[in-house]
């Protein structure tokens, strides 16, 4: 069993980065660069592909120095520089108030063009603030501008499982590719469903440990394609038929890394713990 592969999302629910064979860094609120940048309304509000489906057309890419270079197909791109003393302004995800830094007219003008709506667009320069549900935590836990948690983890076999559950059901949508799902790292040489097994346990990859805390409740996020935009039903349909547990709709484990936290890379040997 080992780590297929591994992804960042600098600018939360935007395009991912694929670390093919590079070493990325484990920090204790998830992965180096990963979720660090958020698209608000003009409240503050967080926004997602949940009401912004045309946020998978943003291709955020890390430049040397903390600087952000978005682009977009017919857009000329834009170099967003660390916003190290810019504007304060206080964000919200899923109801969580969080102080951040305003990254400037400049990029809030490119996304409203690229989005169709007035938007802003912030950088969490402290990434402590936000802590990881205490049913699930432990009082240290932190988490940057991820959904709840520093991590999630979803398995190659699983999917396949998936698929054929979908292709069964003939409507053509399938087969999906995991970036749906949005993971930061895949294991591949697992059985399939393997993590329901993790849940409660430590999961060492590479040099790191993590503690796997939680199932991961879908939303409708993953039935948009992550190239195109364009939306259909699955996998909720199908999950909702063969995953569904107390009206959640399971795929992927949530996951919360140990010191001392190391760098993880595509490769590393995987081993269930306790």
């Amino acid at each position: 069993m080992h780590l297929a592969s591994v992804h960042t999302y600098p600018v939360k629910s935007c395009r991912r980065i694929d670390h093919d064979g590079a070493p990325v860094r484990v920090e204790p609120w998830g992965l180096a660069g990963d979720r660090r940048w958020l698209v608000t309304d003009l409240d503050g509000r967080g926004l997602t592909q949940r009401e912004l489906p045309a946020m998978t057309r943003v291709r955020p890419a890390p430049e040397p120095a903390g600087n952000l270079r978005l682009a977009a197909d017919g857009q000329v791109d834009l170099l967003v520089p660390e916003p190290v003393e810019g504007e304060p302004v206080e964000v919200s995800v899923h109801g969580t108030k969080v102080s951040a830094t305003a990254a400037g007219p400049a990029a809030d003008a490119w996304l409203t063009g690229v989005l169709g709506l007035e938007v802003r667009l912030a950088w969490l320069g402290d990434p402590t603030q936000r802590p990881v549900d205490s049913a699930y935590a432990q009082p240290d836990d932190r988490v940057s501008f991820a959904d709840a948690y520093p991590l999630l983890l979803t398995n190659a076999a699983s999917l396949d499982a998936l698929n054929g559950w979908i292709a069964a059901e003939g409507d053509g949508e399938g087969p999906l590719p995991m970036t749906r799902f949005r993971p930061n790292v895949v294991v591949a040489g697992a059985a399939a469903w393997a993590e329901d097994d993790w849940l409660g346990r430590r999961l060492r990859i590479g040099a790191v440990t993590f503690r796997v805390v939680k199932p991961c409740d879908r939303c409708v996020v993953t039935t948009t394609d992550q190239e195109t935009g364009a939306k259909g039903r699955e996998p909720l349909r199908t999950l909702g038929r063969y995953r569904n547990v107390d009206q959640e709709l399971l795929f992927g484990v949530h996951l919360i890394p140990d010191p001392p936290y190391g760098e993880i890379t595509a490769g590393d040997p995987i081993q269930p713990l306790d």
